[in-house]
């Protein structure tokens, strides 16, 4: 099956989303996932009020967008509406998966390491 959106790696993506990188990651899970952990410095919009027509949150205005959800699906998703809506949205291979699965940070709602839901 063809990918919906052009797809990056979690290294890509934390490149991507590094300082001088220029993107936001933009978490596309639901309240409990995101709680239960995330990336550092990660947008939480999910996918479902995105569905409905919610606004990208101000933090990822005018910043290209790097995607993730938990394994990659929603994100695919998410990214291929952003892109309709004229954003510039890539999505992450794998999700929040990959992204621990790489070694990169994880942290819940309290800024402790977090666990993916």
């Amino acid at each position: 099956m063809r990918p919906l959106c052009e797809r990056v790696t979690a290294r890509q993506a934390h490149h991507r989303t590094a300082a001088a990188g220029g993107a936001v990651l933009l978490d596309v899970r639901e309240e409990p996932e995101w709680r239960a952990g995330h990336a550092p410095g990660a947008v939480h919009a999910p996918l479902s009020a995105l569905r409905a027509g919610a606004p990208v949150p101000a933090a990822a205005l005018d910043r290209p967008l790097v995607v993730i959800c938990r394994s990659g699906q929603r994100s695919q998703h998410a990214a291929a509406l952003l892109t309709r809506r004229g954003r510039r949205a890539v999505d992450v291979e794998g999700g929040m998966h990959a992204w621990a699965g790489a070694g990169l940070p994880v942290v819940d709602a309290g800024g402790n390491r977090g666990s993916i839901a």
